[in-house]
């Protein structure tokens, strides 16, 4: 006996719609391989890799939101997914990475001063793990303020953004064959403030208020281009122009509080952070 044509279109639009579903969760899958991915070449020994890796997960995070708001899809296991992702793209990657590129090279060095010979071993495998413990945090922060908060800006510095900024130094350092350990101070130091700079209460912009059917003055047009030719001048690689553009946006927070506490404003409740 024949199956009723209505009963045929039934099935075939329930699958068309968990096809159309799955669109952005493959997104998020896809970010979170980037990261498995940098883990598994920084445990290699191609930092390089690792490093380009988290950029590319970096991209894929931010595609999948999109997508799933282009195409009607947005959900609660979506968004749940997309928080795991971060924390292993955007969390332990770029923590192991830097610690395994840098930071593992404390334990061989001597005692420093003030600090005793168990915390001067310790002090590579503690700031990475300040960094993850904070982009945890974060996450956490962000799943439980994204329905009070402004979403013109972000609080404290968005976990993808800290990412970057530990995988640029990684990437433009490698560009230059500049080992971990001649710059482990610098690789440490970096990592902390990222870290703790996730969960700070600074205001970071987050462009979602940018409308692109918006007509802007054309002065504001030649600002950008002349703003992308200074960058690509001074940071000759593209490695040196991802460092500077993230590290510009990691000092924005803080240039926001100068401004705001030299203003006398009171600051605006924060927003969620990304």
């Amino acid at each position: 006996m024949a199956e009723p044509k209505d009963h045929k279109l039934f099935i075939k639009s329930r699958f068309a719609k968990r096809g159309i579903y799955w669109l952005p969760n493959l997104f998020t899958i896809a970010a979170l391989f980037a990261g498995f991915y940098a883990i598994v070449q920084a445990v290699g020994g191609r930092f390089e890799q690792a490093a380009i890796a988290i950029f590319v997960a970096l991209v894929l995070d931010g595609l999948d939101g999109r997508v799933a708001r282009l195409t009607h899809t947005q959900s609660a296991f979506g968004a749940e997914l997309d928080s795991l992702s971060d924390m292993v793209s955007f969390g332990v990657a770029p923590a192991l990475v830097v610690y395994v590129w840098a930071l593992k090279d404390f334990a061989a060095m001597q005692t420093v001063p003030l600090l005793g010979p168990w915390l001067s071993t310790k002090l590579g495998w503690i700031a990475a793990f300040v960094y993850c413990a904070c982009a945890a945090l974060r996450l956490a922060r962000f799943n439980t303020n994204i329905d009070v908060v402004d979403k013109r800006f972000f609080q404290g510095m968005p976990s993808p953004a800290a990412a970057a900024v530990v995988a640029g130094l990684v990437l433009a350092m490698t560009e230059y064959q500049v080992k971990g350990a001649d710059v482990k101070w610098l690789a440490w130091g970096l990592t902390l403030v990222a870290g703790l700079t996730m969960v700070s209460n600074l205001r970071y912009y987050s462009g979602k208020d940018i409308n692109l059917r918006k007509s802007v003055p054309f002065s504001a047009v030649v600002a950008i281009a002349l703003g992308f030719v200074l960058l690509i001048s001074f940071a000759g690689t593209l490695p040196e122009l991802l460092f500077t553009l993230f590290a510009l946006y990691g000092l924005s927070g803080y240039a926001l509080w100068v401004y705001d506490k030299l203003r006398g404003k009171r600051l605006p409740p924060p927003a969620a952070p990304g």
